[in-house]
């Protein structure tokens, strides 16, 4: 299988994701940003079942799917055929990833999981992203991001305080970051297996993920014994380091230093607060941190944020305003970075979406193809394994396949 010509880092690479919703769909856009061929196997009937997550959309098609999805070439397949599952085990034995976020158990009864698959392809990097994991007594359990905050404890340091709601991060921290982290794990077992011919298993979870977030907090309870509780915007080991309302706005200050301290207080007029006792020392400002934000807190009542924002800039304090997405999509910063472009979909035309987080002075990442529509490529991929014409129209008229 020859997969089109792609720039970037792992342009070459080729990977077959078996994947939906979001964490294996984020892995897979991961590796697509960076060069690899990455091919979406999707069900016939009504595909990753984000494509159903509408509104918004954008003349019938998921705005959520394209967001993930970019990049990628696109087949249908019915698993449950002959046809359809010979198809995905020709595109494996060519693969060199495979991406996979069923329930444990899933791609083990069509004959896929990573025992068998590795027997005539034991350079396969088989990766699995789950709900738990696929150890332990909770790996038979499927996930959710939200039951993954929870687990996680994400979800009780989350919020404003003591007999409150408990509160989401609101963005899905443990599927994004799990897609991440398999993204990064693949290419760790890729960097070996370049040295030893061999591939192997790579599992991660969205529990997993949510731990890795909590290193704070962490470290926190590890020492003390002492599970911290929601702070609001405040940092549970330094202070003033949190999110502070103006007279038209919120802005947030990151004091987090003693440097920075007193610059602070310089820009704001208020010396005496570093000669007060309470106030001195980080661990002085932890002990009151209550008192310190009520006393910055009418202060930075007294100006907007525009004007704050200015005098802490030239005061040298780490400041920004709480921006709205559509502000923060629209900042100088943002496009100068290139992390809102646009992309030609098939139907649709340009679509503006995210770009790649990371910049290679060498082989840049891009962001070249809109994502697929359902069955976009089954002819073209089909093609690239050797299949004649009379053969993919007779998968595609007999359902095994779709166009």
């Amino acid at each position: 299988m020859s997969p089109p010509s792609r720039g970037g880092p792992l342009a070459g690479l080729r990977v077959v994701e078996f994947a939906q919703i979001m964490a294996g769909p984020t892995c897979g856009r991961m590796l697509a940003d960076m060069g690899a061929d990455v091919i979406k196997v999707e069900p016939v009937t009504e595909g990753d079942a984000t494509r159903g997550f509408r509104p918004p959309d954008l003349d019938g098609e998921s705005a959520a799917f394209m967001m993930l999805n970019r990049n990628k070439r696109g087949v249908a397949l019915d698993l449950k055929s002959e046809g359809g599952l010979e198809v995905a085990r020709q595109l494996i034995a060519r693969a060199d990833v495979l991406i996979e976020n069923h329930r444990p158990g899933t791609m083990e009864r069509l004959g896929l999981g990573y025992d068998l698959l590795s027997e005539t392809n034991p350079a396969l990097i088989y990766c699995e992203i789950s709900g738990f994991g696929r150890t332990g007594p909770m790996a038979h359990l499927g996930g959710f991001d939200l039951i993954s905050q929870g687990y996680s404890g994400i979800m009780s340091v989350t919020g404003e305080g003591e007999g409150r709601p408990p509160v989401k991060c609101a963005p899905p921290l443990t599927d994004i970051t799990a897609g991440i982290l398999a993204a990064m794990g693949i290419l760790a077992a890729y960097i070996e297996r370049l040295d030893t011919g061999k591939g192997q298993r790579v599992d991660t979870s969205l529990f997993e993920a949510g731990v890795t977030q909590s290193f704070w907090q962490a470290a926190v309870t590890l020492a003390t014994g002492v599970s911290p509780g929601p702070l609001g915007s405040a940092h549970p080991l330094t202070a003033p380091y949190q999110a502070f309302e103006t007279s038209d706005g919120w802005i947030t200050v990151g004091g987090s230093n003693q440097g920075t301290w007193h610059r602070l207080v310089e820009a704001v007029e208020l010396l005496e607060l570093a000669e007060d006792p309470r106030f001195r020392e980080n661990a002085d400002r932890m002990q009151h941190v209550d008192e310190l934000a009520s006393m910055l807190g009418e202060r930075f009542k007294t100006r907007s944020t525009t004007e704050w924002l200015a005098l802490l800039e030239e005061g040298g304090v780490p400041a920004g305003p709480v921006a709205s997405i559509g502000e923060m999509l629209e900042f100088p910063q943002t496009l100068a970075r290139d992390m809102v472009v646009e992309v030609e979909h098939s139907k649709l035309g340009p679509v503006r979406t995210l770009g790649f987080p990371v910049k290679f002075s060498e082989t840049p990442a891009s962001v070249d193809r809109g994502a697929p529509l359902l069955g976009e490529h089954t002819p073209e991929v089909l093609a690239d394994l050797g299949y004649t014409e009379d053969e993919i129209e007779e998968l595609i008229r007999s359902g095994a396949a779709r166009a």
